[in-house]
């Protein structure tokens, strides 16, 4: 695996790893603050209860002398400013009985009130156990009443706030990820398209000058068999230099039976490959005639070949097979090769992804992109085991 491809895939890991725990951190502290106010809540009626109870039980201000029947109201009063300050947290109070005796902060519909406040009662009950309320009566009785109570509203905005914090966070991160991701795309895209109008530039000079000197040679007295494989080999690179060319241009499909540029792959792939690589087809008797542009096409063709001549290390068997289904042309290319981990199936196309010692790992990036944005298919590891060999699928509208 090259390099500039491991890094690219650390510096995902390393941006998905932060952002994680970013939301971590940022639910951890939500929590906590949820848990703080709980037990907030929690004293404040706690204290509510207390003062509903006192003031059950303080006597009348008859018989009192002015200054304690001052002070025993001023107490009053403060027990009922207490009480009148809860304004966010529903309360019920009922009898030991079960039976309703009061409310405070819940809105009762209009129809079925009773029914309604019973519910209520059975959801603060599951929620919260109730404080009991004593209050002495004579001959050293007790009435007890119990307060039943639910989360303020804040609180319940408060909860349901990590769940609205991780899902800001995750449509934040899968933004990102594909903004990053298609940056990144752009990029190989412009260096790819730059990379090719340069090497095709590069390969023209001397192109043309190999085509004058074979020209040349051609009015002396050479073997004329040696003079045409030069020539081969020249009109070979014109159709290199063509192909890179045309990366980053809108090539014309044109109309083309698909046994024959299978054929053509074939031929130049075979006197340039071992003689220990079998390479055999399985095409349909009746032609296919696909749009496609042949250069690019029969380069896909010999990218796969060459990945898999190198998979089974010069030795081995490569089998083309082509059918129909439905509307779509699928071609199987298999190789006798080493295979491929199912972990990796998606990532062999990416670029710079390669295990050999050597190169840059474009091929079967380059060969994507071929079938994808020229041919409008779709290409990938139709099946693969180790040792045994791999199955690239190529999926092409008729």
């Amino acid at each position: 695996m090259s390099k500039e491809y491991q890094s690219g895939r650390l510096f995902r890991y390393f941006f998905i790893i932060t952002a994680a725990i970013i939301a971590i951190a940022s639910v951890w502290v939500t929590n906590t603050l949820v848990n703080e106010l709980k037990d907030e809540e929690h004293k404040k009626i706690m204290i509510w209860a207390e003062s509903v109870a006192l003031i059950s039980t303080q006597p009348e201000f008859e018989g009192l002398q002015e200054e304690e029947a001052r002070a025993f109201y001023n107490y009053k009063e403060h027990l009922v400013k207490i009480i009148q300050e809860n304004t966010t947290i529903p309360v019920i109070i009922t009898y030991d009985s079960g039976e309703i005796l009061d409310y405070k902060n819940i809105t009762i519909p209009e129809q079925n009130s009773d029914s309604y406040l019973k519910k209520q009662l059975k959801k603060f009950a599951d929620k919260h156990d109730p404080i009991v309320i004593t209050i002495p009566l004579e001959e050293n009785e007790n009435l007890y009443q119990y307060v039943y109570y639910d989360d303020s509203t804040v609180l319940k905005r408060l909860r349901l706030f990590p769940i609205v914090q991780l899902t800001v966070v995750f449509i934040f991160i899968i933004i990102s990820f594909l903004a990053l991701t298609a940056s990144q795309r752009a990029e190989q895209n412009r260096v790819w398209v730059g990379l090719s109008k340069e090497t095709a530039h590069q390969l023209g000079t001397p192109i043309s000058s190999l085509m004058a000197w074979v020209e040349y040679f051609k009015t002396k007295e050479i073997d004329p068999e040696l003079l045409g494989e030069m020539d081969k080999d020249v009109q070979r690179l014109k159709t290199i230099a063509e192909r890179f060319s045309k990366i980053g241009s809108n090539a014309e499909p044109e109309p083309m039976d698909v046994a024959i540029a299978i054929g053509n792959a074939i031929e130049y792939m075979g006197k340039r490959i071992s003689s220990k690589v079998m390479i055999s087809t399985d095409l349909p008797d009746e032609p296919i005639t696909i749009l496609m542009n042949e250069s690019l096409f029969g380069w896909t063709l010999e990218n796969l070949i060459k990945n898999g001549v190198d998979a089974m290390d010069g030795q081995g068997e490569i089998k083309i097979r082509v059918f129909q289904k439905g509307k779509k042309v699928i071609m199987d290319v298999s190789d006798t090769g080493k295979g491929i981990p199912k972990s990796k199936f998606d990532t062999v196309f990416h670029p710079g992804y390669t295990t050999k010692k050597r190169g840059w790992g474009l091929g079967l990036s380059l060969v994507k992109r071929i079938i994808e944005s020229y041919q409008k298919g779709k290409i990938y590891v139709h099946k693969s085991e180790l040792g045994k060999g791999t199955t690239f699928r190529i999926e092409l509208k008729t």
